[in-house]
């Protein structure tokens, strides 16, 4: 990772890009700096609605001991289905200064999390980057994992160019019609790949270390909806011929009808085994060697709640999505 003056600077160009407000796609041209509210709802301070080891990603990024996860409020999609609702749509959490940020991911360091990972946070850029660059300069050693819907442009990826060591983008849609009905964005397709190529460009094929945790690369995670609503089939054909098929997929079988989803059958009902099952053996029969897979099972146990203090925890245990590997990753291992 570049030094702490470097991400600092990052910062000071990311507010930049917030005045008027260009940090995402939209470009909503809100003065953020200001306090105005563009399309996300977002304002000037990072807002954030829990700060929590989480068990229940990839293996690569949970470890042993969770992934350090960081979930930012509010979202530039408006996906029908969103499974985290609680905070991308409604008023869950609260705002987060730079400085109470920074100690919170020198807490999740402490705590033995095997990254730092914000999650949903380029609408929140210039808070995060400022809090990430005090705490580098207060001995944070982990990587940073970029989780993000893939909505985002090559202006504020070329700010994380550096920076992020892992990027976990979605590829949500094939069709810009779907995601315009799903998620009221007209230019998600070319926009998404356009910039998961960049993130690629920028951190390559997935490298992890002697106890399998992720130090670098990319993962590219695609939830399959009902009747083939996200394009897999052409999702999939897309990522193997425009990446190496060593590169690393998550095939998340999660999807369960949410928010709004009642509303657009046949989003009004879950994920059949057979959708799911089609589109895994599909990954593997076009030569993608690196694929997470997920059990059913998510569909219950990987909801979070965001009402609660633990938003993956019932019953005081915390859930742990059922990931498992075609594969093991073929890239280098890096000493612990």
């Amino acid at each position: 990772m570049i030094n702490a003056s470097e991400i600092r600077e990052r910062a000071r160009l990311a507010r930049r890009l917030s005045s008027p407000c260009g940090l995402c796609p939209r470009r909503c041209r809100a003065d953020r700096p200001a306090g105005e509210k563009g399309y996300c709802g977002a304002g000037p301070q990072p807002s954030v609605a829990a700060v929590l080891p989480h068990f229940g990603e990839e293996p690569p990024l949970s470890g042993n001991g969770g992934a350090g996860t960081i979930f930012f409020t509010r979202c530039n999609l408006r996906c029908v289905y969103c499974q985290n609702h609680q905070i991308s749509q409604g008023r869950a959490g609260s705002a987060m200064p730079p400085e109470s940020l920074a100690r919170a991911m020198l807490e999740l360091n402490a705590k033995g999390c095997a990254n730092v990972e914000p999650v949903s946070p380029t609408h929140h850029l210039p808070g995060f980057l400022e809090a990430l660059s005090t705490a580098v300069e207060q001995g944070l050693n982990v990587p940073v994992v970029y989780n993000t819907n893939g909505y985002e442009t090559l202006d504020a990826l070329e700010l994380l160019d550096g920076i992020v060591d892992v990027y976990l983008p979605d590829l949500k849609y094939a069709s810009d019609d779907a995601a315009l009905r799903y998620s009221h964005v007209g230019d998600y397709v070319q926009t998404a790949r356009a910039a998961i190529l960049e993130m690629y460009s920028q951190v390559g094929n997935l490298v992890v270390d002697l106890q399998g945790r992720a130090m670098r690369g990319l993962i590219i995670r695609h939830l399959v909806l009902p009747e083939g609503i996200s394009g897999s089939r052409e999702t999939l054909f897309w990522i193997r011929d425009n990446f190496p098929t060593t590169v690393t997929v998550s095939l998340m079988a999660q999807y369960s009808p949410l928010n709004r989803a009642a509303e657009f059958p046949p989003l009004d009902r879950r994920l059949l085994a057979e959708e799911y099952e089609a589109a895994m053996d599909l990954s593997w029969d076009i030569g993608l060697e690196n694929v997470f897979v997920q059990d059913l099972s998510s569909q219950e146990t990987g909801i979070p709640d965001f009402e609660r203090a633990g938003p993956f925890e019932w019953d005081g245990e915390q859930t742990q999505r059922q990931e498992l590997d075609k594969a093991d990753i073929t890239t280098e291992k890096l000493p612990a």
